[in-house]
C-alpha cells in the first residue's frame, strides 16, 4: 500500500505527539572540505545554530580514524541524549544525528538505503547531483524520513515513489508547455 507524502506527514506528526520526541534530529551530507550539501533538521534550530552544529559535527566526525566505529556520542557538542551515526562514501559524509535510543546499525542501514536510492536515481550519484538537484534529493530524503521518523526502508518502494513524482512533473511540464503554445488559452473542440 502506498501512502502519499502528505498522509505520511500527518501520520508522522501524530506519532511524534504520542512519543513526545523524535528519532532522527538531523540528516547532513557534507563534503570532505566541510561544506554542507544537504541539511535536513527535524527540530527547530536557528540558522546560526544549524551552521555551527554542521561545523562541529563535521569536525567531530572528520577527525576520527578510519579504524574506529561510525558512531559518536559527545555530550559537549550534541547533548547527553544524542549521538551521531555516519558513513563516508567517496568524498561525502552522510551524517545522521539521532536519539540515543536508536540502533546504530539500523541507522547505518538507513544511510545505505539513502545512498542506494540516490545512486539509482542519479546513476552513480556524485556531489554535483546533490548541488544541482536539491529538490529531488530532498524528495528522496522525505520518502525515507519525515518529521524525524523513518517512513520507508524498501528501496523499490522509494524508487517507485520517485518515478511517480517524475511522471507527475513531466505531465505538468507538458501541460504548461501546451498552454504556452496556445497563448495561455485552452483549446476546446
Amino acid at each position: 500500500m502506498h501512502v502519499s507524502v502528505r498522509n505520511r506527514q500527518k501520520l508522522c506528526y501524530t506519532h511524534m505527539n504520542v512519543t513526545n520526541g523524535w528519532a532522527i534530529a538531523a540528516i547532513l551530507v557534507v563534503n570532505n572540505h566541510g561544506k554542507a550539501r544537504v541539511t535536513k533538521f527535524y527540530e527547530h534550530l536557528g540558522v546560526e545554530r544549524q551552521q555551527s552544529l554542521v561545523s562541529e559535527v563535521f569536525s567531530l566526525v572528520s577527525s576520527r580514524s578510519d579504524q574506529v566505529c561510525n558512531f559518536v556520542e559527545d555530550p559537549s557538542v550534541l547533548g547527553s541524549d544524542t549521538k551521531v551515526v555516519y558513513r563516508i562514501y567517496a568524498t561525502l559524509y552522510f551524517i545522521f544525528i539521532v536519539d540515543d535510543s536508536e540502533s546504530e546499525l539500523g541507522i547505518l542501514d538507513l544511510i545505505h538505503v539513502l545512498v542506494e536510492s540516490l545512486d539509482h536515481v542519479f546513476e552513480n550519484v556524485c556531489e554535483l547531483d546533490l548541488i544541482f538537484h536539491t529538490d529531488k534529493v530532498h524528495y528522496i530524503v522525505d520518502e525515507i524520513v519525515m518529521g524525524g521518523m523513518v517512513l520507508e526502508t524498501n528501496l523499490h518502494e522509494i524508487l517507485n515513489c520517485v518515478r511517480d513524482q517524475e511522471d507527475l512533473e513531466s505531465k505538468s511540464d507538458r501541460a504548461v508547455s501546451a498552454k504556452s503554445k496556445t497563448g495561455g488559452l485552452a483549446l476546446r473542440r
